[in-house]
């Protein structure tokens, strides 16, 4: 057999590996949230993640793809692996989204966002990153750095997430009339403990699959190293927030705790493959630290994100990928000016298109659930099944 042949086939079985691993953190986004919401709306949570899977998939697999990358040709692994990899990025930025508008966003017309978010939106923000680039050669053609996606993907979702805020607003209850907080505990640490620990395994997947081959020494270098710098990043914010929290509240929050892992895992996801093995524990802490401080930030704004994914996705996407411009400038092909134009030109598009898109909907169908559904709780109206239904459930 030609060498050629074997290379084909290992990164073929690389890539396919790599999907599995990030399709593997469709129950890991469904585990943590359900575990965060209020038993009342579990049902809902869960359905929701499903239908992102299915119709975000479908709807990249149909449009998206050629939007993004023009077609499925693939020189050094199988042409459908490259796809299956891909595809199972475009989920994950809605999942992001989903998250943030739990207990008070109804099902329908979110998958409806998912689909034209899959079809067209994601696909257009990976073209002028990762794809065919149809902003090449123009003003704002961009020279963004980012490996697996803390801006492509993750911020991409914190937008779509903040826009969604701003159009429902806050769960009923969730901010008094004199400006208090209530805090809404979450239903069940051990699944918020699995979901985001199924998450932090997916994310090897995520970060050294984005490398794209391994079928060669320096390659096979690249994904471990690649893989070792996720690892530490997502150490070290859990670290972080641990000592903060410790610090400010003599408590161990372990939902905090885990969120501080998913930031770090996010803030080094722009540039895995850049760094030594030092750099990510500074990154990873300082992802921690965001999340810690960003979370008390939005509460001050009484912007209502139920499972903290603005402070995980949308900030430490930031911060990830302006850490490639700090930590990685080479003064050439990567700089820090050109990684924060790569910030603002995703950042305001993301923003803008789904904000007029879930403005759309909205007129139409109301994304938000009336006052008496959300108190009933939407497992019931929605889905007509309670994820526990022999529990007494609070308001």
């Amino acid at each position: 057999m030609e060498v050629s042949s074997i290379s084909y086939i290992i990164d073929t079985l690389f890539a396919l590996f790599a999907m599995v691993l990030i399709i593997f953190m469709v129950p890991g986004f469904a585990m943590l949230e359900a575990g965060l919401v209020r038993t009342k709306n579990v049902t809902a949570v869960l359905t929701i993640n499903t239908l992102i899977y299915c119709v975000a998939s479908m709807a990249f697999l149909l449009i998206g793809y050629s939007i993004a990358f023009g077609d499925f040709g693939n020189d050094h692994m199988s042409k459908w692996a490259a796809f299956l990899f891909q595809m199972a990025f475009v989920g994950k930025v809605v999942n992001i989204m989903s998250g943030g508008v739990s207990e008070r966003a109804k099902v329908i017309p979110l998958t409806i966002f998912t689909v034209i978010m899959a079809a067209i939106i994601y696909p257009l923000i990976v073209n002028i990153s990762w794809g065919t680039n149809f902003l090449k050669g123009t003003l704002l053609e961009l020279n963004m750095y980012d490996l697996a996606g803390s801006t492509v993907i993750h911020s991409t979702g914190g937008w779509a997430l903040l826009a969604a805020i701003l159009i429902i607003g806050a769960r009923n209850g969730r901010y008094t009339k004199d400006g208090a907080i209530r805090v809404i505990p979450a239903s069940n640490i051990p699944l918020v403990t699995l979901g985001a620990l199924i998450l932090w395994i997916g994310w090897f997947g995520f970060n050294g699959g984005s490398v794209g081959s391994i079928a060669s020494k320096e390659n096979a270098n690249a994904v471990a190293l690649t893989i070792l710098n996720t690892n530490t990043a997502g150490l070290s914010g859990a670290i972080m927030v641990s000592i903060l929290m410790y610090l400010k509240y003599k408590k161990l929050d372990l939902t905090m705790i885990l969120n501080g892992a998913l930031g770090g895992l996010v803030s080094i996801t722009a540039g895995p493959d850049l760094y030594g093995i030092y750099t990510p524990i500074l990154i990873g802490a300082i992802g921690g630290a965001l999340v810690v401080f960003a979370v008390s930030f939005f509460d001050r704004l009484k912007i209502d994100d139920p499972v903290g994914a603005l402070s995980v996705h949308l900030v430490n996407g930031i911060w990830g990928t302006l850490a490639v411009g700090i930590f990685a400038s080479n003064g050439s092909n990567i700089t820090l000016l050109g990684q924060i134009k790569g910030i603002f030109i995703v950042g305001i598009f993301a923003f803008i298109s789904s904000y007029l898109l879930l403005f759309i909907i909205n007129k139409i169908i109301p994304l938000r659930a009336s006052h008496d559904e959300e108190m009933q709780g939407l497992d019931v109206e929605e889905c007509g099944l309670e994820a526990y239904p022999e529990f007494k459930r609070a308001f």
